[in-house]
């Protein structure tokens, strides 16, 4: 259309209207439009939910197949072809200060969503509930927390479990000695070589790295817990229609039943590398998140 032929205020009207017919992105959405790419915060080691089979291939799991779904909606909203996914391999010390500046757009991994957190970054709806428990040695005489009292515990620093054991110490329950690992891999390296006698982590992180042991049969998982926790994905704050798309993407594969299909992929199946299944059936607490998706932390 010629607009110069047009009525001035017809011509003028006309070109707000197709201007508003054009979306309007701004933060994450606009930065990924704008590069043709998206950056996702991966593990290492967190099997079954982020982690590598190598040195050269990208992160696989759980919580990056869910990302992956959210991809293909962000793909689909900014109408590209194609995006890009780059991911920067994250620990619990960096994940939230690399988020804030912008060098990656989502966590995909195990992220315990807390009050204290939610004051710097947003979650997605948690897509996980994990029990703080502990694995030790089945010959260790250790059954119960109690049992622990001048042990030596690993950990991971700047995780959520390291906190708990921390209020735990002061309040007199158990007095142990700490071992920080600088990720899950390193503090199970503490138990399975003898330098810790037992290690302190969400229970389905510990299942996962006891299945992928030399040894499995030789580790147990305390039946007692310190706390449920829920796992959610990491975005930036105050960027809603980022959120927005994520929050429904999300919502989405578990009001549809395809997160089920993914939690039978990675939990009820065997996966990479030693082709180990979990056997970790859902619990009433991730049915329930399903069910009535949130992301409340704790």
């Amino acid at each position: 259309m010629d607009f110069k032929k047009l009525p001035p205020a017809l011509g003028l009207a006309l070109v707000f209207a197709s201007g508003a017919a054009v979306a309007q992105y701004s933060g994450t959405l606009q930065k990924i439009k704008d590069s043709g790419t998206i950056q996702i915060g991966a593990r290492d080691s967190q099997i079954p939910f982020s982690y590598k089979l190598g040195a050269d291939g990208d992160p696989i799991g759980f919580t990056n197949d869910i990302c992956l779904k959210i991809v293909d909606a962000v793909k689909a909203r900014l109408g590209l072809a194609k995006i890009d996914v780059r991911y920067s391999m994250l620990n619990s010390t960096n994940r939230i200060p690399l988020l804030q500046n912008g060098t990656v757009d989502l966590d995909c991994a195990t992220t315990t969503n807390t009050t204290q957190r939610q004051q710097q970054v947003d979650f997605a709806p948690s897509h996980f509930v994990a029990n703080i428990t502990a694995a030790v040695r089945k010959n260790s005489g250790i059954d119960t927390f109690a049992d622990l009292n001048g042990k030596n515990v690993a950990t991971v620093s700047g995780s959520t479990s390291i906190q708990l054991l921390r209020v735990a110490r002061k309040s007199g329950t158990i007095e142990v000695n700490e071992i920080p690992g600088k990720d899950t891999s390193d503090g199970f390296l503490r138990l399975s070589n003898g330098r810790a006698d037992a290690y302190v982590l969400d229970d389905v992180q510990l299942a996962g790295m006891i299945a992928s042991s030399t040894n499995p049969g030789e580790y147990k998982i305390l039946k007692e817990s310190l706390r449920q926790e829920p796992y959610g994905i990491m975005l930036r704050k105050d960027d809603p229609q980022f959120k927005a798309l994520v929050d429904e993407t999300v919502t989405g594969l578990m009001k549809s039943g395809a997160i089920e299909q993914l939690y039978t992929k990675w939990f009820l199946s065997p996966i990479p590398p030693r082709n180990a299944n979990l056997n970790f059936p859902m619990t009433d607490a991730v049915r329930e998140i399903y069910k009535n998706p949130n992301n409340k932390g704790v």
